[in-house]
């Protein structure tokens, strides 16, 4: 089993997950000014740490995504942050993309940049601690989008990330995201989604990517946010699976789902349904930013310096991931 392998296995078994802790400065920033903290550096690692110490990192968490600001910072107990992560048993890892920008020759649409420079910035967060990276791809669904242009360009993009990040020891999470805005119907995300991430992997070979070193993290498939049709959780456990199975080589170890607007319950209970039906050798787990964090931010935000309660609260929303992980989740449990 190559080293690649092992890091992914390690992030997503036994009924772990990825916290997603990468936001930008300025997403940080939005989450901080929406529950009145001031967003200076210092708070933005307070609540970091807060849940990078808290109890459930070592039981429900393989890995943590980093942002730049984060990753060189040290915690109040003088550990660097990949430090403290490791010491719990979770792999540091890092965003390394330089965001969504508009696509030229489809302006509607984005690409996502960051590709310049990346071989030497991987080599200096493999020295800092991390062993695994993500990029994130996003497409938007209308009738005429996602293009064929937005489709390969992003594809490219994430095959060529992935190389580069292999080739520096670590293990590239592939995040191409089809948006839940809109008001279009699952079907029409279903259709959407496959022909993304079947264009990816078809990159993904070209560019000689070992697939059994890779996450996949996509979104589930849900009808768009506007859409009057939504659909219960069985139909999206199984849409998801029959789009997954149809699409993902068999070769990949694990697949991180991102919860893109779901609430956190909604995230915890449809990952729980898919995991129920799940038929296939993927792990099929969670890497959640706001789905993990939104009720520890919103506790910690009354009192910054109460970091128990504020603790007791994501150890909550992570044991929930975990058992929606293992289809263990369950309504009554979650209201304990």
């Amino acid at each position: 089993m190559s080293e690649l392998n092992n890091i992914a296995l390690k992030i997503l078994s036994n009924g772990k997950g990825i916290l997603a802790a990468d936001e930008s400065t300025g997403t940080m920033t939005k989450r901080l000014k929406s529950v009145n903290v001031e967003s200076t550096k210092e708070n933005r690692l307070l609540f970091r740490e807060t849940l990078f110490s808290s109890e459930s990192m070592k039981k429900c968490i393989g890995g943590v995504i980093l942002y730049d600001e984060t990753i060189k910072q040290n915690s109040n107990s003088k550990k660097t942050i990949p430090e403290l992560i490791s010491s719990s048993g979770a792999i540091p890892g890092i965003k390394v993309d330089t965001g969504a920008k508009v696509l030229a020759g489809s302006p509607e649409e984005k690409i996502t940049e960051g590709l310049d420079g990346l071989r030497e910035r991987l080599k200096e967060y493999y020295k800092l601690g991390a062993r695994f990276t993500k990029w994130r791809a996003v497409y938007k669904i209308s009738n005429d989008y996602p293009s064929k242009l937005s489709i390969y360009s992003n594809a490219h993009a994430l095959a060529r990330y992935s190389a580069l990040v292999q080739e520096n020891g670590m293990v590239p999470i592939v995040e191409p995201e089809v948006l839940m805005d809109g008001e279009h119907s699952a079907e029409e995300c279903f259709n959407k989604t496959s022909e993304v991430i079947k264009k990816c992997y078809e990159e993904l070979i070209k560019h000689k990517v070992d697939l059994k070193g890779t996450i996949l993290k996509p979104n589930m498939i849900l009808s768009g946010s506007s859409s009057k049709n939504n659909i219960d959780t069985k139909k999206i456990a199984e849409l998801t699976l029959k789009c997954l199975k149809g699409s993902v080589p068999t070769e990949v170890p694990g697949i991180a789902f991102l919860s893109g607007g779901q609430s956190e319950k909604e995230a915890a209970k449809n990952l729980n349904s898919i995991n129920l039906m799940n038929d296939t050798n993927f792990i099929m787990t969670y890497s959640y930013g706001r789905a993990l964090q939104q009720s520890a931010l919103k506790f910690w935000s009354k009192d910054i310096n109460n970091i128990k309660g504020t603790q007791d609260t994501f150890n909550h929303r992570a044991k929930m991931c975990s058992l929606a992980s293992q289809g263990k989740w369950s309504e009554d449990i979650e209201k304990k």
